[in-house]
């Protein structure tokens, strides 16, 4: 049972001692009052869960203690205690606020049920509040980890679309964080308090696609058995999510758009003209200009969608978030595992960076939970860690694995482990080029502030970069 703070407000000292002795034996952290005026001093000093008070008090009675908890932050719960002549003052009392009333005399018993309930009361409410707060945390915009300006500019353009009613079509690679975004738009918008409704417009057929989004009666088709509300219906007065809009057929295209014209439609097999208010945000990997030119997606319905168009760029072209996201993902691994964040060692540092991601920021996310599962009780993450192959061969100094990704980074790099590089001279390059990849990471890849860290000049860090191969945001604007 949750533990509560239970305020006993009781004129009576052997009527308050003994329910103060019987909350305190069952846990509960109790304070007394021996009227109502001291009763509401300490209602304004400390937050309660509970008030327990007698009805007839002298300075202030229970109708005003009840009231007096309204007001007070926690809002506490309060149970009236009273006697068999003065039930409809009680019954007043609960219209006022109160949670219960127990009419003397009574066993410690019967209040320590009452107090039971409200304690699993007061536990559901603190469960809401966390699952609530943990929603807000995990769809804020702070949840989209970015440090690149082409982000920065995503995020500035979602903060100011999210407060309105406009369409979304976000554009992006598979992998880039597009249901993200529609997340982020819903959870911030208006509509918040009502259903996000998602459908992958890519993983059903026509016929199923038609049905799964405007509903059906009974009967429209083979299997049919009784009548099904569409995913537009369930997204009444909220947001649907549509995926990969650009895989709809040309029949469903021009239902969306009757949609998105005149807010109505009918059930497949049905006649009735169904009204919904709906926020649309879609997504798609294709470009959607290129299919109307093809003759494959209408024209109209894409004016219709692409009312604020979102892009967001591969990992590969804002290679700044690559160890921003990283160092996210390992504090939310630390987290959930309830030990510190593992941190990144130099070289696979290097390797992250370097490494293309073609599957964008989900293929990072997938790298950097299978890092964790085998640097298993290691503080760091090694570069070997980063393979898909677990104690890499290549990466801990044998032969390179066929398909390997990061091993093909590592093996065209210029830190790759090779007889040369057994020298002094090629160490002190490897971990100069690890040590400045670190430092500019540090300084959000301002070069400026980085020479200062590393004790150089401007230009002289910008020829070290040149000679170690690193690129950084703003390199075409170098001279």
């Amino acid at each position: 049972m949750t533990s509560l703070s239970i305020l006993v407000i009781d004129d009576e000292p052997l009527m308050r001692m003994s329910i103060v002795d019987a909350l305190q034996a069952v846990g509960h952290d109790v304070q007394e009052a021996a009227d109502g005026t001291e009763g509401l001093a300490l209602l304004q000093t400390k937050p309660f869960d509970l008030v327990i008070t007698d009805l007839r008090l002298p300075g202030a009675d229970g109708v005003q203690i009840v009231r007096a908890c309204q007001q007070a932050p926690r809002r506490p719960e309060v149970i009236v205690i009273t006697a068999h002549g003065s039930v409809d003052t009680a019954v007043q009392a609960m219209k006022s606020g109160a949670h219960d009333y127990i009419t003397k005399p009574f066993s410690m018993d019967e209040l320590l049920l009452i107090v039971a309930r409200v304690a699993d009361m007061v536990s559901l409410r603190q469960e809401n509040v966390q699952l609530r707060e943990e929603l807000k945390s995990k769809f804020a915009f702070e949840g989209i980890v970015g440090k690149s300006q082409r982000m920065r500019d995503v995020l500035e353009k979602v903060k100011l679309v999210a407060k309105t009613d406009a369409t979304v079509l976000i554009a992006g690679e598979s992998g880039t964080g597009k249901e993200l975004i529609a997340n982020a738009i819903h959870h911030n918008s208006p509509r918040r308090a009502h259903p996000l409704i998602k459908v992958s417009c890519a993983a059903l057929p026509e016929t199923l696609l038609e049905a799964e989004l405007f509903g059906h009666e009974k009967g429209a088709f083979t299997g049919a058995l009784k009548q099904r509300r569409g995913r537009f219906e369930l997204a009444h007065r909220g947001t649907l999510f549509l995926d990969e809009i650009g895989e709809i057929s040309p029949v469903v295209q021009v239902k969306l758009l009757r949609v998105l014209q005149e807010r109505q439609f009918e059930r497949v097999g049905g006649t009735e003209t169904i009204d919904v208010d709906v926020r649309l945000v879609c997504a798609t990997q294709k470009d959607l200009k290129k299919e109307v030119a093809a003759g494959r997606f209408r024209e109209d319905l894409y004016y219709r969608l692409n009312v604020v168009p979102i892009e967001l760029p591969p990992l590969r072209e804002r290679k700044e978030d690559v160890l921003a996201i990283t160092e996210h993902l390992l504090q939310v691994a630390g987290e959930r595992l309830k030990q510190p964040a593992k941190t990144l060692s130099p070289k696979a540092r290097e390797i992250l960076l370097r490494y293309p991601f073609p599957g964008n920021v989900r293929e990072l996310e997938n790298t950097i939970e299978r890092a964790v599962a085998l640097a298993q009780l290691n503080e760091s993450i090694e570069a070997w860690d980063l393979c898909g192959e677990a104690q890499c061969p290549f990466l801990k100094g044998g032969e390179p694995l066929p398909d390997c990704g990061f091993c093909a980074v590592a093996y065209s790099g210029p830190t790759s482990p090779t007889i040369e590089d057994t020298t002094l001279s090629a160490a002190r390059e490897r971990f100069e080029r690890a040590h400045i990849l670190d430092v500019l990471h540090r300084a959000d890849w301002s070069k400026t502030m980085a020479a200062k860290m590393l004790g150089l000049s401007r230009k002289a860090l910008w020829e070290k970069c040149k000679r170690y191969g690193i690129v950084t945001p703003g390199d075409e604007q170098e001279p």
